[in-house]
């Protein structure tokens, strides 16, 4: 048996398993095959349109682990189309080009180059640029030039693009993560006046844990575009688009003269390899010249004086984009909900709202931690889904003083009202 029959025959096996029965396989490669194998069943969640494309050959665990998903890079696929769209160029344009300065395994570049006419990988690692150089025939792409270098002697010859992509490596030369701009490689601050000077705009990619409008100020004035992705409710990257001029000196968002775009993003995952992902978005303006944002004032709340009346009420938490970009404010007056509290980041309303960016639930009965309350409220109720907002108590200690279980079709959110009380919010989807 050939090593990629063994690879075919075994890829949904276990791959330890497999790595104690090596002995029976003397002609299979074995640690290829067993890595070969990992990559697809990664793939099949991560990337599940790659692994439906026959001969992928997937790199070693730390960049599977370190790439893009497919559903935040078909997202960038679409910024990218509308960039060009609104550069007046279109979709693969005779005259676009672009390039990716930090290529790694080429999920993002395998996306994103199709919205050109010409793309150029960029990679320093050879390895990785020997496996993105035979994997993009195989899925499809064929305007590619692969180029093994540091970004920063390719950036130095590139003739000028479209669009350059980076996505900054993280860590440090000792292996700890890093979440300043200028601690990232390569330093895009330091290459910000020859990375505008190349292209009509640049894609960056960054941290979610990074703080967003400490970047905007880094970036001098350059950001157009803020973009919070997360993927089912986890906060996966940021994303900048970047398009302006470069400042002498460094602004804060609250002073860019045409103001920057946040777009909080979350996108439902799927395991088919075709069609589109499904995902809710909510988008605001920051900074500008005629900007006057929307404060959270939150208005005396009905919970601790007529906690009756909420039994036809509904409740709703923002997605993690949206905790992630702080715009409660904003998000309080579009959607016409109404803070509970200044820091609780739940809201409240009479009404459903379906277009709410985030989970949505009834309100069945609402407590606060006075025992006959409980008992009163609770009833016989033995299990429930808890979460704490802005409250005293951590999840575990109000679950043992409940004596709940975890689980079932019941909510129980805890927070802390306008006027300062403790209370329970029980509700379903």
């Amino acid at each position: 048996m050939t090593t990629s029959e063994f690879i075919l025959q075994h890829r949904l096996s276990n791959p330890r398993d497999l790595a104690l029965q090596a002995r029976r396989y003397p002609d299979v490669d074995m640690p290829y095959a067993l890595n070969q194998i990992q990559g697809w069943q990664t793939a099949r969640q991560k990337l599940p349109s790659w692994a439906s494309c026959d001969g992928v050959v997937y790199p070693p665990h730390l960049n599977m682990e370190q790439c893009s998903s497919e559903p935040t890079a078909r997202y960038k696929q679409e910024v990218a189309l509308r960039w060009l769209n609104k550069l007046g160029v279109g979709h693969g344009g005779a005259t676009t080009s672009m390039a990716d300065l930090t290529g790694g395994f080429g999920v993002d570049f395998s996306f994103t180059s199709r919205c050109f006419a010409s793309a150029t990988y960029v990679e320093r690692n050879s390895s990785l640029c020997d496996v993105v150089s035979g994997n993009l025939p195989r899925l499809g792409i064929s305007n590619a030039n692969v180029v093994c270098a540091e970004a920063e002697d390719s950036l130095a010859t590139m003739p000028q693009q479209t669009m350059l992509f980076l996505d900054p490596a993280r860590r440090d030369e000792h292996g700890a993560k890093t979440v300043l701009i200028a601690d990232c490689t390569p330093d895009v601050c330091r290459l910000l006046p020859q990375l505008m000077s190349k292209s009509r705009f640049v894609m960056l990619k960054l941290s979610p844990m990074l703080d967003w409008h400490k970047a905007i100020a880094d970036l001098k004035g350059t950001v157009d575009e803020v973009h919070i992705v997360s993927v089912g409710g986890e906060c996966k990257e940021l994303l900048l688009v970047l398009a302006g001029k470069v400042s002498v000196s460094s602004v804060d968002s609250g002073s860019l003269e045409n103001g920057v775009r946040v777009y909080c993003v979350d996108i439902m995952p799927k395991a088919e390899a075709d069609g589109e992902y499904k995902r809710s978005e909510f988008c605001y303006t920051i900074g500008g010249a005629a900007d006057n944002p929307p404060t959270l004032n939150p208005q005396p709340s009905t919970l601790n004086s007529q906690l009756s009346t909420l039994n036809s009420q509904f409740l709703f938490e923002p997605n993690a984009s949206i905790m992630k970009a702080g715009c409660f404010a904003e998000l309080s007056q579009a959607y016409g909900v109404e803070a509970i509290g200044p820091n609780s980041h739940l809201f409240i309303s009479s009404g459903r709202v379906e277009q709410f960016p985030g989970r949505k639930f009834a309100i069945e009965a609402v407590c606060t931690l006075n025992k006959r309350q409980l008992k009163q409220t609770l009833g016989t109720l033995k299990q429930a889904n808890i979460a704490v907002r802005n409250f005293p108590m951590s999840v575990a200690e109000l679950r043992k003083r409940l004596k709940l279980r975890d689980g079932g079709d019941t909510y129980i959110f805890a927070t802390t009202t306008m006027e300062g009380e403790h209370v329970l919010i029980i509700c379903r989807k």
